[in-house]
């Protein structure tokens, strides 16, 4: 089981778009996903409602009358979306159980400043500390006429955090996205140059579900709903009610 978390304290940075296109891949590869939304806007569960069911096809998370996120039987990995602000508690009990976290950042000087102050913090956390959760970023709407992925880049070198290259801005993911779609549903032929730019994560991903794939030793074993309690119950409380 491979727990992915998408994460900036800064909205408006892409993180659903990084969600959606996790939880897709992973889908397409004919994983059983669940993509959990602790957004407040909620945008990745609208994307979910959208999905056309010929697609393949990927979880929600429902909240019982326990207030209570229960994963559904058989998923063996989790994308979480992730709110603006989310820190303390709620981000290290992520942490805690992530394999690895994308933080998404856009050349603005305000959304770098968030970037940096979550990636702060999640270094501060045991399982990023010692590597046993993976920690990157990933440059979304990028301007290509610029050189401001190249900026952006630097700027991840200078934190010493490994850069997933950029994503230009394009119109194809907004009309993916008001689909219930992800560029990994279409032909590759037909999106190919957009998934050029999409390489190092799915690298990223790929590896991680490798190391995930290796046997563990009997007591260090951890069962879906045990691995993903904790997580889930620092679902904020607006959800709650």
């Amino acid at each position: 089981m491979a727990v992915f978390a998408v994460v900036n304290r800064k909205g408006g940075v892409g993180k659903s778009t990084v969600a959606t296109h996790v939880a897709a891949y992973l889908a397409s590869k004919g994983l059983e996903v669940m993509l959990g939304d602790v957004d407040r806007q909620q945008s990745s569960r609208l994307w979910l409602s959208l999905r056309p069911e010929s697609r393949p096809h990927i979880h929600g998370w429902t909240i019982d009358d326990r207030n209570f996120a229960r994963p559904p039987a058989g998923v063996k990995h989790v994308v979480l979306d992730t709110p603006g602000g989310f820190q303390g508690i709620g981000l290290m009990k992520v942490a805690q159980y992530a394999d690895a976290i994308i933080v998404p950042a856009t050349t603005s000087v305000f959304d770098r400043a968030a970037a940096a102050d979550s990636i702060k913090e999640l270094r501060s956390f045991p399982r990023i500390a010692t590597g046993k959760c993976t920690l990157a970023c990933l440059g979304m709407r990028i301007d290509g006429r610029t050189r401001n992925g190249e900026a952006l880049q630097r700027w991840a070198a200078g934190l010493e955090l490994n850069y997933l290259g950029s994503i230009k801005a394009a119109q194809a993911y907004s009309r993916c996205l008001e689909q219930g779609l992800a560029l990994f549903d279409y032909p590759h032929e037909k999106v190919a140059d957009y998934l050029r730019e999409w390489t190092a994560l799915v690298a990223l991903l790929d590896a991680t579900l490798a190391r995930e794939a290796e046997p563990a030793p009997a007591a260090r074993t951890v069962e879906t709903d045990e691995r993903i309690r904790p997580v889930v119950a620092s679902v904020p409380d607006y959800l709650r009610r």
